[in-house]
Protein backbone atom coordinates (compact mmCIF):
# COMPACT_ATOMS: atom_id res chain seq x y z
CA UNK A 1 0.00 0.00 0.00
CA UNK A 2 1.47 3.34 -0.95
CA UNK A 3 1.28 6.54 1.07
CA UNK A 4 -1.61 7.88 -1.09
CA UNK A 5 -3.72 4.83 -0.22
CA UNK A 6 -2.88 5.30 3.48
CA UNK A 7 -4.18 8.89 3.27
CA UNK A 8 -7.53 7.61 1.96
CA UNK A 9 -8.07 5.15 4.82
CA UNK A 10 -10.49 6.07 7.58
CA UNK A 11 -9.99 4.71 11.07
CA UNK A 12 -13.50 3.79 12.23
CA UNK A 13 -14.03 3.19 15.93
CA UNK A 14 -16.91 1.10 17.24
CA UNK A 15 -17.78 1.46 20.92
CA UNK A 16 -18.93 -1.58 22.87
CA UNK A 17 -22.41 -0.06 23.34
CA UNK A 18 -22.90 0.66 19.62
CA UNK A 19 -21.43 -2.74 18.65
CA UNK A 20 -24.37 -4.44 20.41
CA UNK A 21 -26.72 -2.91 17.86
CA UNK A 22 -30.40 -2.05 18.09
CA UNK A 23 -33.04 -4.45 16.76
CA UNK A 24 -35.50 -2.99 14.27
CA UNK A 25 -38.19 -4.67 12.20
CA UNK A 26 -39.52 -1.59 10.41
CA UNK A 27 -37.87 1.33 8.65
CA UNK A 28 -39.87 4.47 7.91
CA UNK A 29 -38.24 6.58 5.21
CA UNK A 30 -39.05 10.20 4.46
CA UNK A 31 -37.20 12.84 2.48
CA UNK A 32 -36.96 16.51 1.64
CA UNK A 33 -35.07 18.12 -1.21
CA UNK A 34 -31.85 18.03 0.83
CA UNK A 35 -31.96 14.92 3.01
CA UNK A 36 -33.35 11.44 3.60
CA UNK A 37 -34.48 10.47 7.09
CA UNK A 38 -34.59 6.78 8.03
CA UNK A 39 -36.36 5.97 11.29
CA UNK A 40 -35.71 2.46 12.58
CA UNK A 41 -38.66 1.19 14.61
CA UNK A 42 -39.31 -1.91 16.69
CA UNK A 43 -42.92 -3.08 16.37
CA UNK A 44 -43.97 -5.77 18.84
CA UNK A 45 -47.01 -8.03 18.40
CA UNK A 46 -49.95 -7.00 20.56
CA UNK A 47 -48.40 -3.66 21.48
CA UNK A 48 -50.41 -0.79 19.98
CA UNK A 49 -47.56 1.70 20.12
CA UNK A 50 -44.10 1.52 18.57
CA UNK A 51 -41.09 3.73 19.25
CA UNK A 52 -38.38 4.95 16.94
CA UNK A 53 -35.19 3.31 18.19
CA UNK A 54 -32.78 5.14 15.92
CA UNK A 55 -32.90 7.92 13.32
CA UNK A 56 -30.34 8.31 10.57
CA UNK A 57 -30.23 11.46 8.43
CA UNK A 58 -28.48 11.15 5.06
CA UNK A 59 -27.72 13.39 2.11
CA UNK A 60 -29.35 12.19 -1.13
CA UNK A 61 -25.92 11.07 -2.36
CA UNK A 62 -25.30 8.99 0.75
CA UNK A 63 -28.81 7.53 0.57
CA UNK A 64 -28.09 6.35 -2.96
CA UNK A 65 -24.75 4.85 -1.85
CA UNK A 66 -26.55 3.05 0.97
CA UNK A 67 -29.11 1.69 -1.51
CA UNK A 68 -26.31 0.41 -3.76
CA UNK A 69 -24.44 -1.14 -0.82
CA UNK A 70 -27.60 -2.88 0.43
CA UNK A 71 -28.32 -4.22 -3.08
CA UNK A 72 -24.78 -5.60 -3.36
CA UNK A 73 -24.92 -7.19 0.08
CA UNK A 74 -28.35 -8.77 -0.48
CA UNK A 75 -27.04 -10.29 -3.73
CA UNK A 76 -23.99 -11.69 -1.89
CA UNK A 77 -26.20 -13.04 0.92
CA UNK A 78 -28.60 -14.70 -1.51
CA UNK A 79 -25.77 -16.26 -3.50
CA UNK A 80 -24.58 -17.94 -0.29
CA UNK A 81 -27.88 -18.67 1.48
CA UNK A 82 -30.55 -18.68 -1.23
CA UNK A 83 -33.31 -16.19 -1.98
CA UNK A 84 -34.76 -14.13 0.84
CA UNK A 85 -38.52 -14.62 1.03
CA UNK A 86 -40.58 -11.55 0.27
CA UNK A 87 -43.45 -11.75 2.75
CA UNK A 88 -45.18 -8.73 1.28
CA UNK A 89 -48.26 -9.19 -0.88
CA UNK A 90 -48.69 -6.37 -3.44
CA UNK A 91 -51.01 -3.67 -2.12
CA UNK A 92 -51.00 -4.78 1.51
CA UNK A 93 -48.73 -3.65 4.34
CA UNK A 94 -46.43 -6.25 5.92
CA UNK A 95 -47.87 -5.58 9.37
CA UNK A 96 -50.72 -3.48 10.77
CA UNK A 97 -49.80 0.16 11.11
CA UNK A 98 -51.90 1.53 13.95
CA UNK A 99 -49.63 4.42 14.87
CA UNK A 100 -49.05 7.89 13.46
CA UNK A 101 -46.24 9.12 11.28
CA UNK A 102 -45.38 8.91 7.62
CA UNK A 103 -46.35 5.89 5.53
CA UNK A 104 -43.63 3.21 5.71
CA UNK A 105 -41.77 2.87 2.42
CA UNK A 106 -39.16 0.22 3.24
Amino acid sequence: MDSQENKNLINIELSEEIAQGIYSNLAVITHSNSEFVVDFVRVMPGVPKAKVKSRIVLTPEHAKRLLQALNENVKKYESMHGPIKNLETPGTPMMPMGFGGPKPEA
